[in-house]
């Protein structure tokens, strides 16, 4: 199962504009310009994602959905968000989490570039 949400994973985060993925912490992370905008890592021992968020938004999330998000160690404290990818899981909300995050360290011109209501033109 791992193997499967982590290849859904990058090709959903890979298909963003310079995004990369290199592997720190012994787990894969994607990046723009040198700036993690996803960190994969396991929750309850099933697979998960952190992603950055707005202000105020972790919170709404964690609350309408406790069974699918978490605060993640460490950077929840700076209002990341955890999402299980383990089970059934809406890879369009994830694609949405994913592209907001991505627009939230991205310099303002690659952000521009991504709508976070529609999907990445496949690399």
């Amino acid at each position: 199962m791992f193997a499967a949400a982590l290849a859904r994973l990058r090709r959903l985060c890979l298909a963003l504009p310079e995004a990369e993925e290199i592997e720190t912490w012994e787990t894969p992370t994607f990046r723009v310009r040198g700036k993690i905008f996803a960190l994969v890592s396991r929750w309850h021992d099933a697979p998960a994602v952190w992603l950055k968020a707005p202000p105020g938004v972790q919170e709404l999330l964690m609350e309408a959905a406790p069974e699918r998000f978490f605060r993640p160690p460490y950077l929840g404290g700076r209002g990341w968000i955890g999402l299980q990818l383990g089970g059934a899981v809406d890879w369009a909300e994830a694609d949405s989490l994913i592209r907001r995050s991505y627009s939230l360290v991205a310099p303002k011109r690659l952000a521009a570039g991504v709508a976070q209501d529609q999907p990445p033109e496949p690399r």
